[in-house]
């Protein structure tokens, strides 16, 4: 096929709403001896992307910005000095551009794609060869969308520092992308996981999934001495936080002692005010770890889980739009009516 020269992609004139995405044909740059041009065949959103669209986001925001970090598509050119790589090839961008070890710093956060640089709503972008991993060979474009985020948010959590071991009790929030992909990861490990939800629609899903207990917390708002009475009074091993402040304390009191509180985001929202973590953290022994996505060695070794578990843990789609519905798309994440992610098919 010929190499293209333009491209159709979404970027904000300004920021403020998701409303103010325009469409427009832009050109794509030449392709340089260590890139590859890929064509975008799917690319699935994050709650981060809503943050960033209100301006809510606290990181560097890219003026003009094309938006979106999460992407699934196939190279269509080769630089000349790229070895590794070839036309046809299934890949995905890791989230930070730059990151190719677990050390973050300030040149792999200013390699963040959506926010720091250009992201991926467009259906031709280059990437740095050594950004990419390849595609779980039983995945859908669409399902592999959904990996660089959520799915390597979640597997840093559970692996990335104290890592998860069979038989470990894991307390996952909710039913969103990251929630889910660490209920299956945890699964496909051989640990017990507890899930907790509004719904018990969502929490039946769950289960289905593999968590071994549910808990919907308007029902139950004392949700964490549910967890301690499930546990034996003990405690969860790994907690995968991502109400923030809404739900850090409870997650405190129904940690084990030495137990791990993953930090992952503020769904809850941020006007909470933050409970003491000095006295859990100090008498207890909790570990309170803030973690950003990951890295590409940690990606291509999840990438080996989920082939070694296909079933277990391929991820769960709710909804997919067209090009031409994003906003429609970012309305519907907005309503938090999905189970696992939503992805946008190009």
């Amino acid at each position: 096929m010929s190499i293209p020269t333009k491209t159709r992609q979404y970027y904000y004139p300004e920021l403020g709403s998701f409303d103010n995405l325009v469409l427009q044909e832009a050109p794509i740059a030449p392709l340089k001896p260590t890139e590859v041009l890929v064509k975008t065949h799917a690319v699935s959103l994050q709650f981060r992307d809503l943050l960033i669209a209100n301006k809510q986001y606290p990181s560097k925001i890219q003026p003009n910005l094309v938006p979106c970090s999460d992407m699934a598509g196939e190279i269509i050119a080769v630089g000349e000095d790229v070895k590794y790589w070839n036309v046809g090839d299934r890949v995905c961008a890791n989230f930070f551009l730059d990151k190719l070890n677990n050390v973050q710093t300030p040149q792999t956060d200013a390699s963040a794609l959506g926010g720091a640089v250009h992201g991926v709503l467009t259906q031709y972008r280059t990437f740095p060869a050594h950004s990419l991993v390849g595609i779980p060979p039983k995945l859908t474009y669409e399902e592999a969308s959904t990996l660089p985020c959520a799915g390597l948010t979640a597997y840093n959590a559970l692996f990335g520092d104290v890592p998860l071991k069979a038989g470990e009790t894991v307390l996952v929030q909710g039913t969103g992308g990251v929630s889910i992909f660490a209920l299956q990861f945890a699964v496909a490990s051989g640990a017990v996981v507890i899930a907790i939800s509004s719904s018990n629609e969502k929490l039946e899903i769950a289960k289905k999934l593999g968590a071994t207990h549910g808990i919907n917390y308007r029902a139950i708002p004392e949700w964490d001495q549910e967890v301690l009475n499930f546990t034996k009074g003990l405690g969860v091993d790994h907690v995968i936080e991502v109400g923030g402040n809404a739900t850090l304390e409870r997650s405190m009191k129904c940690v084990k002692l030495s137990g791990t509180i993953d930090i992952i985001g503020l769904v809850g929202g941020a006007n909470h005010t933050p409970p003491d973590i000095v006295i859990p953290a100090l008498f207890r022994g909790i570990k309170l770890r803030g973690l950003s996505v990951g890295s590409v060695p940690q990606f291509n070794d999840m990438n080996k889980l989920i082939a070694a578990n296909p079933v277990t843990a391929r991820p769960v789609v709710d909804r997919v739009f067209p090009f031409e519905e994003v906003k429609a798309a970012f309305e519907y994440f907005t309503s938090q009516a999905h189970i696992g992610k939503v992805v946008i098919k190009f």
